[in-house]
């Protein structure tokens, strides 16, 4: 393990024990910043572990939410195990209190792609999804009001994962509410455009199935989680906030989202410094990353270093001329790895009074 990454790790072990609950991203205007798994699976479908060992571990690894959402259609412990789609949720609802951990009772829907495979989320009852049609499944979740999304569209080929009449019957009856734009390892572009162009939301999770050990918070490795902007930590609120599109996909050392939410949580961890040192007309700043995410900015304007890299938690010092006649500096880079759009990232001002 290199020296950078065993700072990373010990700076995550001193914040869980300084109480660090949730907080790898500062909240946005008058919403909360809640870290998210929506796609998680325990022994009732085809997951490692009981369904309280999901809370143990959402709480050692500080999310603040999480779905249980085994397949309803596919169960190989059945032989071992009773099916009875409300256990999961019923075995870890008393943990979940204790671990202060949002708990979303929730279900796969699972079918051969296509269709493919779709969360139903914010469920009362599970049994009733039990429906040999597909399209009567779907019905069934959305008649409890669920929050549905689909699945890693293209994990068996682009040809299987493409957008059928299936998908534009959903839509049209919206019962089609989202996307994951990001599955474990996998980022898909496509879906993501498609949020943009149908308005849907977009959500990434870590569709975990063996036990999380291995799962550590920096820059390069943690769970893929969905960011919810939600108006207070209940599960009521993830729900809204999922409704009106508030999320952002933290994907590897990327954040992928809508420019509503990308900037201001842009502006939120990133703090620019007053200048000095000027010297040669030139000014010295710092700017401060206080997000558990490296940063990478390519310049777009006239002004100041090519490209600036920020380590998450860390500052970097920037040398620039104020525009000619001006007392300000005024700079425009894009963030490459804030993504607004696929292969296109945030676009940013950074000012900084001479």
């Amino acid at each position: 393990m290199d020296l950078r990454k065993s700072i990373y790790l010990l700076l995550v072990f001193c914040l869980s024990l300084l109480g660090f609950s949730g907080h790898y991203f500062p909240d946005i205007e008058d919403y909360q910043t809640l870290v998210c798994d929506l796609h998680t699976h325990t022994v009732f479908s085809d997951g490692l572990v009981w369904p309280t060992v999901r809370i143990d571990e959402a709480a050692r690894e500080h999310l603040d939410g999480i779905a249980i959402s085994d397949h309803i259609e596919y169960q190989p412990h059945k032989d071992d195990l009773p099916t009875n789609h409300n256990r999961p949720y019923e075995i870890a609802a008393e943990r979940a209190i204790e671990k202060s951990i949002l708990l979303i009772k929730a279900a796969e829907i699972t079918r051969e792609t296509p269709p493919g495979h779709y969360n139903a989320l914010f469920l009362d009852d599970i049994n009733l999804l039990v429906e040999p049609e597909f399209l009567a499944a779907i019905e069934k979740a959305n008649e409890q009001n669920a929050f549905v999304f689909w699945n890693h569209h293209t994990w068996k080929g682009l040809e299987r994962g493409k957008w059928t009449d299936v998908q534009t019957t959903m839509y049209e009856k919206k019962w089609l509410h989202g996307m994951e734009v990001a599955n474990g390892g996998t980022y898909y572009p496509l879906a993501h455009q498609w949020c943009l162009e149908k308005n849907l939301t977009m959500v990434g999770n870590s569709d975990i199935h063996d036990p999380s050990l291995n799962y550590q918070y920096s820059p390069w490795e943690h769970r893929t989680v969905t960011l919810v902007f939600a108006k207070e930590r209940t599960v009521a609120s993830v729900q809204e906030a999922l409704r009106a599109g508030r999320t952002v996909v933290w994907y590897k050392n990327q954040l992928i989202g809508r420019r509503a939410y990308l900037e201001p949580l842009f502006n939120a961890f990133v703090a620019v410094s007053k200048p000095h040192d000027i010297e040669n007309g030139e000014v010295s700043f710092e700017l401060t990353n206080d997000a558990l995410i490296d940063l990478k900015l390519e310049r777009i304007g006239q002004s100041g270093p090519e490209t600036i890299f920020i380590a998450a938690r860390s500052s970097t010092t920037v040398k620039a001329k104020p525009a000619e006649g001006g007392d300000a500096v005024s700079l425009s880079y894009r963030v490459t790895n804030l993504l607004v759009e696929p292969e296109k990232g945030l676009e940013v001002a950074l000012k900084v009074a001479k």
